[in-house]
């Protein structure tokens, strides 16, 4: 799984019991540890180890920059220091949790020791003063399911914006001249987004496929990987350059920096190899090295972001939207020629020849069943969001190249969604929910979420914890 590093910055305002404060940010540190949650605590910052003063805030933004933490957690203790909680949000640019547990009965004489509640709305209306986005948890204790869950989540947020954030895709060649779909804005993506290009020519990467077969040990291994988890229907020359297909991109994706590729999959490179460049793709999203066709760019910042949202321990597909299903009324076929990781299928993946083309080096396999998560990345004229959706997968027609039936609510909405767009025909699926986690981190990164079913109030009660 994918690793995410808190800042760990309790707060108490002076006012309330500072005693019962320093008793919550040690049983919170505590509950941290017990879930196995890796943060940097700030007791070498001052006596109580919590934070509510200009002097404390500093050192901590100091710490926390110098740690790279990856979210900020900001336990209200008692009601907390509301501006430091902002000033220190603000200095850091993470996403921030905000969250209290739950306050006590008062005591036989009214008096309440934390007001906690009070204070996480005085810190939420500051922090919008600031202009810094927040995920809030709600007010509950430390052993409540909802906390735990809502760490974890958050955690996942963490992990979107940070992967969104540092992104460097290598496009291998153009785009294919007939996807006009596929074509994206390269300057805009860097100056709005960070998000980077590492465009190489087509030679280049058929020049580091015939390194690799003449280096030869690690085709070998890819050869024998293959042998072992697939049915091979395909001539060993083929087979070889499959394997070595797959050795040269991720020696291409290591060396520029890059953590997913896109490439012209078809025509030019069946000219210079002979074959599909699916299985090869197959075979590095298994690694979580997302590779989608057709130079779809919008497409792999996709896969980076879902395979994110899932903290890294499933597998992500990327996929076409191609007919309706000819029994149920709401299903979709998902398909594309045989790119899919060999972690998703349901059956034993065969490399063979893919549906539309006549050279060799594409996968068929029907994909699980189950519940799974559809989403894509797109956006034109200026304007950028995220599609996403939950669907299952049904039983349906046998297909060739990777593929699974889905069932989603309504496919007339979700047909019109992608037809009046700014959306394509490619989407990203994953065999996990994580609609909520992708909703909340669109928040941090200036992206629109765009459900495509009525169920935004439904993320949003799970998000509250509901």
């Amino acid at each position: 799984m994918d690793h995410i590093k808190l800042g760990y910055a309790p707060t108490r305002r002076s006012i309330f019991s500072a005693p019962d404060a320093v008793k919550y940010r040690g049983l919170t540190a505590d509950r941290l540890r017990e879930l196995g949650i890796d943060f940097v605590d700030i007791t070498d910052i001052n006596e109580e180890g919590l934070l509510y003063d200009d002097e404390g805030m500093y050192k901590i933004a100091e710490k926390f920059k110098r740690e790279k933490i990856d979210g900020l957690f900001l336990p209200h203790c008692n009601f907390g220091t509301e501006f430091e909680c902002a000033r220190l949000a603000k200095e850091l640019g993470v996403p921030v949790l905000l969250w209290g547990p739950l306050d006590e009965r008062p005591d036989e004489n009214g008096v309440r020791l934390r007001d906690t509640q009070c204070g996480l709305f005085a810190t939420g209306k500051v922090l919008r003063r600031f202009r810094v986005p927040f995920t809030y948890m709600t007010n509950c204790r430390l052993n409540d399911p909802v906390f735990e869950r809502g760490l974890r989540d958050f955690m996942a947020v963490c992990n979107v914006v940070k992967k969104f954030r540092n992104i460097r895709i290598l496009q291998i060649s153009t785009r294919p001249y007939e996807f006009w779909t596929t074509m994206c804005n390269e300057g805009e993506l860097l100056e709005r987004f960070n998000i980077q290009l590492t465009p190489i020519p087509m030679p280049e990467l058929t020049d580091e496929v015939k390194k690799a077969k003449e280096e030869g040990t690690e085709v070998a291994k890819v050869i024998e990987y293959c042998r072992q988890n697939m049915i091979i229907d395909i001539k060993d020359n083929e087979l070889e350059n499959v394997a070595a297909l797959k050795v040269a991109m991720k020696n291409l994706i290591t060396k520029y920096g890059c953590q997913a590729g896109a490439i012209q999959c078809w025509n030019q490179l069946q000219c210079e190899l002979g074959i599909m460049p699916c299985a090869a793709n197959s075979l590095l999203n298994e690694e979580g090295i997302p590779v989608v066709c057709e130079t779809d760019i919008h497409g792999a910042i996709t896969a980076l972001m879902v395979e994110a949202a899932g903290m890294g321990d499933t597998r992500s597909f990327f996929a076409d939207w191609t007919i309706r299903h000819p029994d149920i009324e709401n299903g979709e076929l998902l398909q594309h020629c045989g790119p899919w990781p060999i972690s998703v299928a349901r059956e034993t993946p065969k490399i063979t020849y893919p549906l539309a083309f006549s050279h060799p080096g594409a996968i068929t396999a029907e994909a699980k069943h189950g519940e799974v998560t559809l989403a894509r990345f797109d956006g034109d004229n200026g304007e950028y969001s995220l599609l996403l959706g939950n669907a299952k997968g049904v039983d349906g027609p046998k297909g060739m190249g990777t593929y699974l039936w889905v069932e989603v609510e309504n496919i007339k909405r979700l047909e019109a969604k992608i037809v009046e767009g700014p959306y394509i025909h490619h989407c990203v699926g994953i065999h996990k929910d994580v609609v909520p986690v992708l909703y909340e981190a669109c928040k941090y990164i200036g992206v629109k979420p765009d459900l495509y079913d009525p169920i935004e109030e439904d993320v949003k009660a799970y998000l509250r914890g509901e």
